[in-house]
């Protein structure tokens, strides 16, 4: 009995496997982790959360297998393109309540597949990146922005997959005309109001004040140049009559020298003497 003893103290018993990859698990989350987030487990993947963490900019160092991303209440200001090219897992995106003013074109590049859901609510985006999110699939909040309502916003939603909860809350905060001000955006679209029916108006008035000035121009040339010439045409004709006029000779001779110089012709036979 004595012998497995000394064995058993020789060669210590390994830990389960169990353990083992539990303990490989943890230390892979935390060395991928970004410094200032958390990377819990969610539903048996990886979720980071980066909330109210005073980031300025999208961490470079997220885990290429996360399926959930909160960096809600931050102070990002711009979304650069390819942030987020890595994160093909990725299912839900939560750029809520920050500071994003500015999105680039490419932005979410590499997310159109899998992405589920992008909060982007309660920033400071006033026109809406067709190029960036119009080929997403995922439902995208966008409540709480200062939109500016115009045609190429109106143009832009057509495209979007719009989330059904948060529609309601998208509204006008500026706007060409005064009266849609603080209405909600579907709301005033579900009333017959086409922003781009109105900047079609905008630019046909523009083109026919523009057209009436051009034609108001050359009237005024047409005017001017008539007026010019009329008053050299009365100047000369002034000039004319102001020419001492020649006396009216009534001696055809006078009307015509050549007459009395040639004899005329055929010359006169002289008579028989």
């Amino acid at each position: 009995m004595g012998a497995p003893g000394r064995q058993s103290a020789r060669f210590p018993l390994a830990p389960a496997p169990g353990a083992c990859l539990f303990l490989l698990f943890c230390l892979r989350l935390g060395a991928s982790c970004p410094q200032a987030c958390q990377c819990p487990d969610h539903a048996g993947a990886v979720a980071v959360h980066c909330s109210a963490r005073g980031l300025q900019e999208v961490p470079g160092d997220i885990p290429a297998d996360a399926v959930l991303l909160k960096l809600d209440a931050n102070k990002i200001s711009r979304i650069t393109n390819g942030a987020f090219q890595h994160l093909q897992r990725l299912r839900e995106l939560d750029l809520s309540h920050n500071h994003i003013e500015t999105i680039g074109p490419a932005a979410f590049s590499g997310l159109a597949g899998g992405l589920r859901l992008l909060d982007l609510s309660h920033n400071h985006i006033r026109r809406i990146p067709k190029d960036a999110l119009g080929k997403l699939s995922a439902k995208i909040r966008l409540s709480g922005n200062p939109l500016h309502c115009e045609c190429a916003l109106q143009e832009a939603l057509w495209e979007l997959k719009l989330d059904p909860d948060s529609v309601d809350e998208i509204s006008c905060r500026t706007s060409a005309q005064e009266e849609f001000v603080g209405k909600p955006l579907i709301q005033v679209l579900d009333s017959g109001v086409s922003f781009c029916s109105t900047h079609h108006k905008t630019t046909d008035v523009v083109m026919l004040v523009t057209m009436f000035g051009w034609f108001a121009m050359v009237t005024t040339y047409v005017v001017y140049y008539v007026r010019h010439n009329q008053e050299d045409a009365r100047r000369h004709l002034e000039y004319l009559k102001s020419l001492p006029s020649a006396p009216v000779s009534r001696d055809p001779a006078a009307l015509c020298p050549s007459a009395s110089a040639h004899p005329p012709w055929p010359p006169q036979q002289a008579g028989p003497a």
